[in-house]
């Protein structure tokens, strides 16, 4: 099934950065979006008084959150065919015997219990659903494929992800539901604003990195998300040209 007028998309993280770029282009492209996210006028910033847009404020981190999100969207429009997950957080900084077992757990409790709690909600839905199947695109990061200095946190999340998205593309197969993964790597956000400044580098200094336009990210969204679901992009990497990402180490 094509990504057409209609489709129902829900979109973790949608109040602010790459959330919110990615959930307007989908409002624009004819989808029916949940916005998903911790704060309600963040949300309806993004929504922007869109008649096709859900505020849905939900802890993605918390199993009755997540439910009561999904439940919402089911009663509103009857089917999901599109996740986002796209909710996390950086979390600490330093090495492994710096960080605190609780900045260690809230870490792994937004970036990877999250998207697990919303993939299983999407899962369900999408399995029982008629026609059946649907399309999960997980947020990876290119630290998902390499880390940066004192990210051991946000660096095993971002792995645990990429497991994640190959299961799920595995065990959906029977009920047309596809997986994959967009793995970025510095789309300018308040995320990425300390990028202009200086990050840490494996040699031990301090430099500014280049960002590129969260459009782009969206762009490659809409084009993973517009396939029939007998096609799918596993993994997609989309990336400032000259940032630091094949020569880290």
């Amino acid at each position: 099934m094509l990504g057409v007028d209609g489709d129902v998309a829900v979109v973790t993280g949608a109040g602010s950065g790459i959330g919110r770029v990615v959930a307007t282009a989908l409002l624009g492209a004819g989808y029916r979006v949940a916005l998903a996210g911790r704060r309600r006028p963040a949300l309806e910033e993004t929504a922007g008084g869109h008649a096709d847009a859900l505020v849905a404020p939900t802890d993605v981190g918390d199993a009755g959150s997540v439910a009561a999100l999904f439940s919402a969207v089911r009663e509103r429009w009857g089917r999901v065919d599109l996740l986002v997950n796209n909710a996390g957080m950086f979390g600490p900084a330093g090495t492994v015997d710096e960080i605190a077992v609780e900045d260690w757990t809230a870490t792994v409790t937004t970036n990877l219990t999250g998207s697990f709690l919303c993939a299983r909600e999407a899962f369900a839905a999408m399995r029982a659903q008629q026609p059946q199947g649907g399309r999960i695109i997980n947020n990876g990061s290119i630290s998902a494929h390499v880390p940066r200095p004192g990210s051991a946190a946000y660096t095993a999340t971002k792995h645990a992800i990429t497991g994640l998205t190959k299961s799920l593309a595995l065990d959906g197969r029977p009920y047309g539901i596809a997986c994959g993964q967009i793995d970025i790597g510095n789309a300018a956000s308040d995320m990425t604003a300390r990028m202009a400044t200086g990050v840490s580098q494996a040699d031990g200094s301090i430099r500014p990195e280049p960002t590129f336009d969260p459009a782009h990210v969206a762009d490659a969204v809409l084009m993973m998300a517009r396939l029939p679901l007998d096609a799918n992009v596993p993994f997609l990497t989309i990336m400032a040209t000259t940032m630091p990402f094949l020569g880290r180490g």
